[in-house]
């Protein structure tokens, strides 16, 4: 698996060591998505906050200079409504234009498939910025099944589903259950359409979500062979007995697998 989706860095900035740590311990070619500072996007909403957006370029530039640098993602707070659009412009227009980036809006006035989501799409795709692709219909398509499916669905947002690509790396973040079984009709679908941008020349990133994160690989791993079976040409993952043995390898005293190492 070439990438991880960074959440932590939006509760906290580690400094400069933890970012040269993360890039010398990371496999060739992997590469990080974090999340941008909840500091910016949540507490200053894009506003005043030019030192806290210079130290977090600084970091990331930490990892631009190592080739471990994918996607960068800000995640707008839900009360970031259209009324913030110049704010929004201006802040994304001071970006580095040959960074990779990626926008998460969760307002409704961003769905409303006319005027300001026309307006975000045209806002992005000049910038050669990527759209967040939420989809959280695989997590509420029935009841809960256990306490952390119970927790999932009222802390994850029900936002209108969108699969318009404003850039050349679309982001698609989906929210599956701990059951693969009960994802199959979502992963089939969400296959095809990746297979196609693949097709058509985009390169996707694409990470799934579970309620319990010891499920998570196994959705990744199901999505994958999915796609592997319209595109025979997409390299194998390692299988998951494969991930393990390594583990094991890497902690012989043995115990409870809590976090699998997926690169050496």
């Amino acid at each position: 698996m070439p990438t991880v989706e960074g959440n932590s860095t939006f509760y906290s900035v580690p400094g400069p060591d933890v970012f040269r740590k993360w890039a010398d311990s990371a496999a060739d070619g992997f590469q990080f998505c974090f999340k941008f500072p909840r500091s910016i996007s949540h507490d200053h909403q894009l506003h005043h906050c030019q030192a806290l957006t210079q130290e977090w370029l600084a970091r990331l530039e930490i990892l631009k200079d190592a080739g471990r640098l994918g996607p960068t993602f800000l995640q707008l707070a839900p009360s970031f409504s259209s009324r913030s659009f110049p704010q929004l412009a201006q802040f994304l227009e001071q970006l580095p234009r040959d960074w990779p980036w990626a926008v998460e809006v969760r307002h409704r006035d961003w769905f409303d498939g006319d005027v300001w989501e026309t307006k975000l799409h045209r806002l992005l795709s000049s910038l050669g910025i990527d759209r967040v692709i939420f989809d959280s219909r695989p997590l509420n398509a029935m009841a809960p099944s256990d306490d952390a499916e119970t927790v999932s669905q009222e802390r994850k947002p029900k936002v209108p589903l969108r699969f318009e690509t404003t850039a050349s790396r679309p982001m698609v973040r989906l929210i599956g259950r701990n059951d693969l079984h009960e994802v199959t009709t979502y992963w089939d679908e969400w296959a095809e359409r990746i297979a196609n941008w693949i097709r058509d020349g985009l390169q996707p990133w694409v990470f799934t979500h579970a309620p319990d994160d010891a499920f998570a690989p196994m959705l990744v791993h199901a999505l994958h062979q999915r796609i592997q079976a319209r595109l025979v040409e997409l390299p194998s993952l390692p299988t998951l007995d494969q991930v393990i043995a390594k583990e094991a390898e890497s902690n012989p005293s043995g115990g409870k697998l809590t976090q699998l190492r997926l690169f050496p």
